[in-house]
Order: structure tokens, then sequence, then C-alpha cells
């Protein structure tokens, strides 16, 4: 402690007497001192490089600092209070290169300066090598489309649910947006087909808006590309494959029952939860899928209803679908209403009509 008190105080005097270009000078004579012998530093060694080099640091001007952040941000070993400095201070120049490069950056520093400055510093975090998702929960939700695109396009970034559910919302007018964000090969298959439901959508209003005369057709052409990426989703994900023997395993052995289904909705498992209620309906799993990341809860009310499931396994059915959560919270009272007053006879007829609609559907496209 006496050691590194007397080197403050000898530092502090140099300061106090010399101009700006002489403090920078020796900023940069402190730095080269620290960065020949870092990998082998201490922590106590690289806690005084720390408390000197953040004193240094404040007595200098912007460009200075800026230069000084870009040369730290290269360091395996950089002292984190000086980090952490730097990468709040207001200038992009001096906190951009620490944030997007800068590996000894801890995470509330990031999720700090993602919350307090502007959209230049937001864009420099969006370009590190990797981001946890607490802190592209706060990239995708304040930034502008710039950042959210550089956040989605980034390959070492993770999302949360919190994440993908505002992605997907902030897609539904971004057609660029919602591609990039397709096209991440780890998002969750249920937050896919949400994305694929409500972006056909939004293109459908588009076109038919502009040519009238073939909403009809433009529809159906709409609709069918979007069932095929809905199956091809299906197909390449090893995680739907492990979920379909299950399901099928059980249905063999006769212990597919609303029990399995409760317990599958419960942990969360979509696909499971979908090819369960697939097979006691005994529809498609496509149309199953549509129903589950429907904005609407009707649909799978009626699913429910038809087979006689109960409100409590209805309810896990409806929370595990993507934002099903927030629905359920926000609209209980009406969604139970909704549950109670729609009898088993009427539910059977609507899912006699949805057989009819698929196999219609084969049939022409045969």
């Amino acid at each position: 402690m006496n050691v590194r008190q007397t080197l403050i105080e000898e530092l502090e005097a140099a300061i106090a007497n010399s101009d700006v270009r002489q403090r920078a000078d020796v900023l940069r004579r402190v730095t080269d001192l620290f960065a020949a012998g870092s990998s082998g530093y201490s922590k106590e060694q690289v806690a005084l490089f720390d408390d000197v080099m953040c004193r240094l640091v404040d007595e200098v001007e912007s460009s200075a600092r800026a230069t000084f952040g870009k040369r730290l941000a290269a360091m395996e070993k950089a002292p984190p209070n000086l980090v952490r400095t730097l990468a709040l201070d207001d200038s992009i120049d001096v906190a951009g290169p620490i944030l997007a490069g800068c590996e000894t950056i801890d995470e509330a520093s990031l999720i700090e300066s993602a919350k307090t400055k502007g959209q230049d510093h937001l864009l420099a975090i969006s370009r590190r090598r990797s981001l946890g998702g607490t802190v592209t929960d706060v990239l995708v939700d304040r930034g502008d489309r710039q950042v959210a695109i550089s956040t989605v396009v980034n390959p070492g970034a993770r999302f949360s649910e919190f994440g993908y559910s505002t992605l997907i919302k902030r897609s539904e007018n971004d057609g660029d947006l919602a591609l990039r964000l397709w096209s991440r090969r780890d998002i969750p298959r249920q937050h896919l087909l949400r994305l694929f439901a409500e972006s056909s959508e939004a293109v459908r209003r588009k076109i038919q808006t502009a040519d009238r005369r073939n909403a009809d057709l433009v529809r159906d052409l709409i609709a069918e590309a979007a069932s095929q990426l809905q199956g091809r989703s299906r197909d390449d994900s090893p995680v739907y494959k492990a979920a379909r023997d299950r399901v099928e395993m059980l249905q063999r052995s006769g212990q597919l029952d609303e029990a399995r289904l409760f317990a599958f909705a419960q942990s969360e498992k979509f696909d499971e939860t979908a090819l369960a209620l697939s097979r006691m309906c005994d529809l498609p799993i496509g149309v199953i899928e549509r129903a589950m990341v429907n904005d609407g809860t009707e649909q799978v009310i009626v699913l429910a209803k038809a087979v006689g499931l109960s409100w409590q396994t209805t309810k896990a059915i409806l929370a595990v679908r993507p934002g099903g959560s927030g629905t359920l919270a926000h609209h209980f009272e009406q969604i139970l209403s909704n549950f109670n007053k729609l009898k088993p006879e009427t539910a059977g007829k609507a899912i006699e009509f949805y057989r009819m609609r698929e196999r219609a559907s084969h049939t022409a496209s045969a």
C-alpha cells in the first residue's frame, strides 16, 4: 500500500506541473509499462495500474482518451475499473472500441451503457464477439432499427424469450429484420413459426392492398408458402425429431393421455405439446402449430374442448405458446369465460371442419 500510494503521489505531482500533452505522454508511458508485463501481473499489481491509470485518464483530453481506448481494447488483461470508465464515456470515439472489442469488460457495464447512452454506443455493443441474453434484451428493446439488425446478424449474440418476442414484434412491418431473424440457425422453432405466421400476414396485407383483383390468389399462394416453410423447419430440426419419436412411442404404448400432455406443457416443451395435441385431435401437426403460434387463443380452446381437456391443461397449453404467459395474465378472465362458454359439441363440429379443409387442401395439391 505504501509503494502504491507513493507512486500515485508522484504521478499526481508530475501531472500538476505539466501541460495536457505531457499528461498524455505520462499515460502512454504507464500504459507501455503495463502492456509489457500484463500477462504476468498478479491481481494486486493489476489493481495498482488500474488505480494509477484511472487517475491519469481523467487528466487528458478526449482525443488522447480515444487513442488510449483503442489500445486498451486489444489488451487481454485490461484493468477493469479503467475499462468501465472508458466504456461509460459520453464520447463514442472513446467508448466505442471498448464496447465493441474489449473482452474484459463486465456485463453490468455493458448493460449500463446500453441503458443510458446513445444509439452509437448501442451499435458498438451489438458488434461484440459474444453477447448474452440480458444485454441483447436491452439492445433490441431500446436500440433503433440499425442496432436491432446489427444484433440479429451477430452470430455470437444470444436471445432470451423476451428478446425473441420483441424482435418478432418489430419484424411485423420490417421485412429486412424478419429475413435476418429467420436466417438465424439458433432461433427456437416456436418463435420461428410465429415469425412465419405474423410475417405472412403482413406480406398478405401489403400485396392485397396493391393488387386487390388477385387478392384470393395472393392469399392462397402465401398460405402455401408459409406451410412449406413450416414443414421445412420441422424436417430440419433434430429437436423436433426427438420430440416426435418420444410422442409416437407414448402413443404406441397407449400412454399418450391428458396427463402426459399437461406434463409437456408444464415443462414448456413446445414440440412435444404440439405433437401430443396433434395425435389426440387427429389433425396434422401444421394445423396445431399454426393454432399455437397465432396471437388469438380461440383455436387452442376449440381443440382442447373437442377432445375433452380440462381448463388446467388448456391453460398450460396456452402458456407454452410464444408470449402465452403475457396473454393469459392480461386477458385471463375473458379467456376462461370463452373456455367455459364453448360447448364440446360445437368444438367437435369445428374439428371436423378443420379435417375436411385439410383433406381438401391435400387433394387439391396432389
